[in-house]
């Protein structure tokens, strides 16, 4: 058994708090045991817990029933949770897969359970905020260790400590234990005859540079053909060449993982062995038939080959060219050279010097050939029916029989997606990797009471039997979500179920729809709304449940009045629907500052759908997708970009709620797709290099006083607002947890620390030599164009009686060009009545913060104009 399965079964025999984490049926190992369930519990103290079988199936009925746990195993169940019996580890072991980096669940040999004969209970081992979760690794003694070893991410570490446990032992990697191997190839050519190809492997044997010079290989084995290096030491790429650089009939070598490999040792090496057709796994520019029997199993360490005219490629009948970076077939491959073939994969390979026609064109050419492995869409385009009408003698297409293809008419099949793996690289520490790791074990819950919801979520991780459960298509284990109350109030656990899809055939279509999309709304507008103030000069009547229109509106034009029914104004902050209108008794007559249907801009994935109707694609608007209804496209994109050495950082915001709460930065897709389980949200290409001010990050608040839609009239405040991020800005991954580096909200969370406006503009200009005015004038004109947007696609906005005003959070990227971040709803005021300030346009003169709202009531509703721009 290796140490990483040891140091899994010492962690099962640790004590860990109750947690939860990702369901899996698990894999049988040798008896088939169909319906068995896992469950999670949580501790009770003896006082409180339920002290009957009967209570227990009264509390938890609904429970029970929604679980989907067979009423047999009720009682069962009961028990186990009653006497906290976790006898999981003796039914069943976990087993390294997928090359160490996923574990799996097997039954034990020794067991046999019949269909629904027995449930067994998962502990948990971490639960956490999301804000928390790099302190809580950092900090908590042993739980990154272990996190680690239950992700997989620590196999370097284990092969560290293996190795020095070798050393130890005597059985490091040395010159001798390669010479050995050299010894024994040398032998055996001498046993086959001097003419015979060499073929050496080397692997993991702490080779290093100094080493490899030493072994003397091209003398010893001058007609070498492959050489496999892979994971030793090796750094020098001109070492290297001295060491295997007069091999001149080498076909295939493997340094895989070794430091060279960041030491630009490939086009030294390519440069240097003419000959190679397979280097690192991929196909080089030269790859012919040697190349295509090594993938057809016809080449190996017994059948070396070294001549082409020695290679039965005839006799090929199944030929794996998955993954080997093949940008164009070998001249080779054709139906004359290849007449056997029967099984053909050519995943996994750009063949981007090929058109889908020639490529068609080229394998229907193999009439015998019987089943094919291709991306889809890829190389041959993207429809599976369009693949057959050109391969009418396939019976398998990605492992889909080709008659229920047809019959179901699908165009996108794919049954062969490889496993997704965590990534991580050797600089990062433990903490850094699980929590790159760590989403694909996650899952998640809320807190509620009879009130409310919690705001954000709760995480948690299964413990290591319950984390190596894996999915499978002929599941023959369930895991399900149950809340145990001991006490009829103690919380237990949750689980969820999640499934991952991807297209980038959607990513394509959603793109070009985009890029179609631009209704451009005309700009020449004529105001049709004026001063509401009676002829008579009577005060106009206002209803407010916001404490700064109470204190501050104090013109005499205007009257508080605490009966609705009289108001001739109805400003609040709650939605005035009709519901609220019955209860209130208020009329369509009364004017209110919201407009109907104004979620097209205030919710976010509203906001960017109105916007990629009315203009596409805007430079203004970041790459912009709600997860509900584009996240296809959205992985789409994500993988466009990662293959691209694009920036792949994502913002993901929550549709309805403001001050950042669940809001969450990452580059991991599974984190990305995790993330939507705490609620519906838009995922938004983040901007990763904004404009900064003094190194750290900042967003503008700009008040938008919106009279009409239909025509549009809105005004522009001459203030604005800096809302500035406390932290100096940085990329680093440790980084996007910390609140105070990447969010520039702190009137809720933080310290705020106030600057004002003119400040911060003499400040800026300074800093960036530009000049505000330039800037001032793109943000007016992306402003102006984001409430066009509402105009042209949601005219049914308008209406007489309705006056707002809108917050508008811009960002400046590192060009100085505005970005879009959301349109708030009655936005808190708090600052702009608190604050005294200097217009920077307009008038240019002091604008008292008591003053803030008599300048709003005075532009909506008596048609003025001071301290406020038109837009329009």
């Amino acid at each position: 058994m290796g140490q990483g399965v040891r140091r899994f079964h010492q962690s099962l025999a640790q004590a860990s708090k109750p947690f939860f984490s990702p369901a899996h049926p698990v894999r049988r190992r040798r008896r088939r045991s169909p319906g068995a369930i896992a469950m999670s519990p949580a501790a009770a103290s003896p006082d409180d817990r339920i002290r009957s079988y009967e209570d227990f199936a009264r509390v938890h009925a609904y429970l029970l029933a929604a679980s989907g746990i067979p009423p047999s195993l009720h009682q069962r169940l009961y028990r186990k949770l009653a006497d906290e019996v976790f006898d999981g580890g003796e039914a069943f072991s976990v087993e390294p897969c997928e090359g160490g980096r996923q574990r799996r669940l097997v039954l034990a040999a020794e067991w046999t359970l019949g269909r629904e004969s027995d449930v067994f209970l998962v502990d948990h081992a971490w639960s956490f905020r999301l804000s928390d979760a790099l302190k809580q690794l950092r900090e908590v003694p042993g739980l990154a260790e272990r996190m680690a070893a239950l992700m997989c991410v620590d196999l370097d570490e284990r092969t560290e400590l293996e190795e020095a446990d070798e050393q130890d032992n005597g059985n490091g990697g040395s010159l001798e234990s390669a010479l050995e191997v050299v010894e024994k190839e040398r032998t055996r050519i001498q046993e086959k005859g001097s003419d015979f190809a060499a073929w050496l492997e080397l692997e993991e044997l702490g080779i290093d540079d100094d080493m490899l010079i030493a072994l003397d290989l091209s003398s010893k084995f001058p007609n070498m053909v492959a050489l496999n290096l892979w994971g030793n030491k090796l750094q020098d790429p001109e070492k290297i060449m001295k060491g295997i650089g007069e091999c001149r009939r080498l076909k295939a070598l493997w340094l895989n993982e070794n430091p060279a490999l960041k030491e630009g040792v490939d086009k030294v090496i390519l440069d240097g062995l003419p000959e190679l057709e397979i280097y690192n796994s991929h196909f080089t520019r030269k790859a012919g038939e040697w190349a295509l029997g090594f993938c057809g199993d016809i080449i190996g360490a017994d059948n070396p080959c070294s001549s082409a005219e020695s290679i039965p490629l005839e006799n090929i009948a199944s030929l794996d060219l998955s993954d080997r970076c093949i940008h164009k077939l070998p001249v080779v491959f054709s139906p004359r050279k290849l007449s056997s073939l029967l099984s053909l994969n050519i995943r996994g390979n750009p063949l981007d010097q090929m058109s889908s026609d020639d490529l068609l064109k080229l394998i229907s050419g193999f009439t015998q050939l019987q089943e094919l492995e291709v991306d889809i869409p890829g190389s041959l385009g993207n429809s599976a029916i369009s693949i057959l009408e050109c391969l009418p003698n396939l019976s398998l297409l990605n492992g889909i029989n080709v008659a229920s293809i047809i019959e179901s008419g699908k165009h996108i099949i794919d049954s062969a997606l490889k496993p997704r793996l965590p990534e991580w690289s050797p600089q990062e520490s433990l903490p850094e990797r699980v929590i790159g790791a760590m989403w694909l074990y996650l899952m998640t819950y809320r807190l509620a009471d009879e009130e409310k919801i919690d705001e954000t979520p709760v995480w948690y991780v299964m413990d290591e039997l319950g984390s190596a459960m894996r999915h499978s298509d002929d599941a023959n284990f369930r895991i399900a979500p149950f809340l145990f109350m001991p006490d009829v109030t103690q919380f237990c656990g949750l689980f969820m179920m999640f499934i991952l899809e991807k297209s980038a055939l959607e990513f394509r279509k959603y793109k070009e729809q985009l890029q179609s999309s631009s209704i451009c709304p005309s700009r020449k507008v004529t105001p049709v709304t004026k001063s509401i103030r009676p002829s008579d000069g009577h005060a106009l009547r206002v209803f407010t449940d916001i404490p700064q229109v109470e204190e501050f509106l104090t013109r005499p034009e205007f009257v508080l009045t605490s009966d609705p029914k009289e108001a001739d104004i109805i400003w609040v902050s709650m939605q005035v629907d009709s519901e609220l209108k019955n209860a209130l008794g208020l009329t369509d007559q009364q004017y209110t500052n919201q407009f109907p249907f104004e979620a097209c801009l205030v919710m976010k994935h509203h906001l960017a759908e109105t916007i990629h109707k009315a203009w596409g694609s805007p430079e203004w608007l970041q790459p912009t997708y709600n997860l509900e209804t584009h996240l296809s496209p959205l992985i789409g994109d994500y993988c466009v970009r990662k293959r691209d050495g694009m920036d792949n950082l994502w913002i993901m915001k929550p549709w309805n709620m403001a001050r950042t709460i669940d809001t969450t930065v990452t580059g991991d897709l599974s984190a990305i797709i995790r993330l939507m389980e705490t609620g519906p949200k838009i995922c938004q290409k983040y901007i990763e290099c904004p404009a900064l001010f003094q190194g750290r990050k900042f967003d503008l608040r700009y008040i938008v006083f919106v009279r009409s839609i239909c025509p549009l009239e809105i005004f522009l405040s001459d203030v604005f607002w800096v809302r500035l991020a406390n932290n100096q800005y940085t990329l680093e991954k440790t980084s996007f947890f910390e609140y105070e580096t990447h969010f520039t909200v702190m009137n809720y969370i933080g310290r705020m620390n106030h600057m004002n406006t003119p400040e911060f503009v003499k400040e800026f200009e300074k800093e960036h030599q530009v000049k505000w005015l330039e800037i001032h004038g793109r943000i007016r004109d992306m402003i102006r164009c984001v409430f066009e947007s509402a105009t042209a696609v949601h005219p049914e906005m308008q209406n007489p009686f309705s006056r707002a005003i809108y917050g508008v959070d811009v960002m400046l990227d590192n060009k100085f060009n505005p970005k879009i971040l959301e349109v708030t709803y009655c936005p808190d005021c708090t600052r702009a009545c608190k604050y005294d300030t200097q217009a920077l346009v307009g008038s240019q003169g002091v604008i008292r913060g008591t003053e803030f709202f008599n300048t709003v009531f005075g532009c909506l509703f008596l048609d003025e104009l001071k301290d406020v721009s038109p837009l329009y």
